[in-house]
C-alpha cells in the first residue's frame, strides 16, 4: 500500500461545517486518480476480501470506480446503490447519514440469499455503510465481507452493526494532516 500511503501526505483537509473532510483521489477523484493507485487498491482488496460472492455492492458515487475495477478483475457482477429512485420491482430504499450530509439511496438487483461483498472508498462516520448493511440484512442477503480502502479511526455508526469491516489503511486527521496507523 505504498502508493496509497504516500498519496495521503499531500491530501488536503477541508472544513465542511466542522467536519474534517479528506480530499483524495480514491475518495473524491480529486486530484485525478492515477491508474497505478487504483490498481494497488484493487489488488489490495483482492488479497483481503472474501471473493466467494454472487455480487459486489458499492454505494454511489465514490465506491463505483473501485468496485468497477474489482468487478473487471474478478468477473463478479457489480450492483451500484444509487442516489436516484427508479421505481423498479424489488427496489429497496435506505436513508444514509454521513458527517456532512444525508440522503436517500436505492438498492436494486440484490436478492434474498445473495452473498455480497460491499466495497467503498472511505469509512468515516459509518453512516452510509450502516444503512447499507441494514438494508441488505432486511433483503435477506448475506454480507460476506465489507472492505474499504481507507478508514478514519474513531467512533462509527458501524460499532452497532453486526458486520466487520476490513480496511487497507487506517487513518486519523490531526491538526489538518493525515496520519496513517500501521
Amino acid at each position: 500500500m505504498d502508493r496509497l500511503r504516500d498519496s495521503l501526505h499531500d491530501a488536503p483537509i477541508i472544513d465542511k461545517d466542522g467536519y474534517e473532510y479528506l480530499v483524495h483521489p480514491i475518495s473524491n477523484g480529486v486530484p485525478m486518480l492515477e491508474p497505478a493507485l487504483l490498481r494497488e487498491v484493487v489488488i489490495g482488496i483482492t488479497q483481503v476480501a472474501d471473493l466467494d460472492v454472487d455480487k459486489i455492492v458499492a454505494p454511489e458515487a465514490m465506491g463505483i470506480h473501485i468496485a468497477t475495477a474489482l468487478s473487471l478483475q474478478s468477473d463478479i457482477p457489480l450492483v451500484v446503490i444509487r442516489k436516484r429512485e427508479y421505481g423498479l420491482d424489488g427496489e429497496v430504499a435506505l436513508h444514509q447519514q454521513t458527517g456532512y450530509s444525508s440522503s436517500e439511496m436505492y438498492i436494486n438487483d440484490v436478492e434474498p440469499e445473495d452473498r455480497v461483498l460491499v466495497v467503498d472508498d472511505l469509512l468515516s462516520t459509518g453512516g452510509t455503510l450502516a444503512a447499507i448493511c441494514g438494508a441488505l440484512d432486511d433483503i435477506g442477503a448475506e454480507v460476506a465481507d465489507i472492505v474499504v480502502a481507507l478508514r478514519k479511526v474513531g467512533p462509527s455508526a458501524l460499532d452497532d452493526v453486526d458486520h466487520e469491516v476490513t480496511s487497507l489503511l487506517d487513518i486519523t486527521v490531526e491538526d489538518g494532516d493525515v496520519v496513517v496507523h500501521d
